[in-house]
């Protein structure tokens, strides 16, 4: 068995399980003195990353061409899957869009947020945002960092999205509950 192998083989077999809750997802780090969290943001990535992601999220956010709008977003990291469409107006997070994962075939309606971040005074928090497969995601909707949307699930408009969705579920609110079980 090569090195390589022995190694990967070795990482398998100390992988544990995924989280089960998106506060188990979250990176919480104590604020470093009395500024609130987003005082600090500079040391969480380097601001000409954040200038980078800036222009090309914005410049996503108004394109009318799906396609374009892709090609931007994965330019920032981010993974976005085949025939994904993304709504006008639709902001994904600019300091860490390469947490956000959108599988194939997935819409996100206008004016949505997609967050992997959070600013509070006291703390910030860091975690993945993964939307699956053949989501629908309804107009201004805000989803927190650490989510896990499965496949198939919908979600109405204006709700905030701060738990894990199951597959094939229709949630909607604020908190977002659910309201379906398809």
């Amino acid at each position: 068995m090569s090195t390589a192998s022995r190694i990967r083989t070795e990482e398998s077999s100390q992988l544990q399980p995924p989280p089960s809750h998106r506060r188990e997802r979250l990176r919480v780090i104590p604020s470093p003195d009395h500024k609130n969290s987003l005082a600090h943001w500079w040391r969480d990535v380097h601001p000409l990353r954040v200038v980078w992601n800036f222009l090309l999220i914005y410049a996503a956010k108004y394109s009318p061409s799906l396609t374009v709008k892709r090609g931007l977003l994965r330019l920032t990291g981010m993974s976005v899957g085949r025939d994904v469409s993304v709504g006008l107006a639709v902001t994904i997070d600019v300091f860490f869009p390469q947490l956000v994962t959108v599988e194939k075939n997935t819409i996100i309606g206008f004016n949505s947020v997609v967050l992997a971040h959070e600013y509070m005074r006291k703390e910030r928090r860091i975690g993945p945002v993964h939307i699956g497969r053949n989501v629908s995601i309804g107009a201004n909707v805000t989803i927190l960092p650490g989510v896990v949307i499965g496949d198939g699930a919908t979600i109405s408009a204006l709700s905030l999205v701060n738990r894990d969705i199951p597959a094939g579920e229709f949630w909607g609110g604020i908190p977002a509950r659910r309201l379906e079980k398809r």
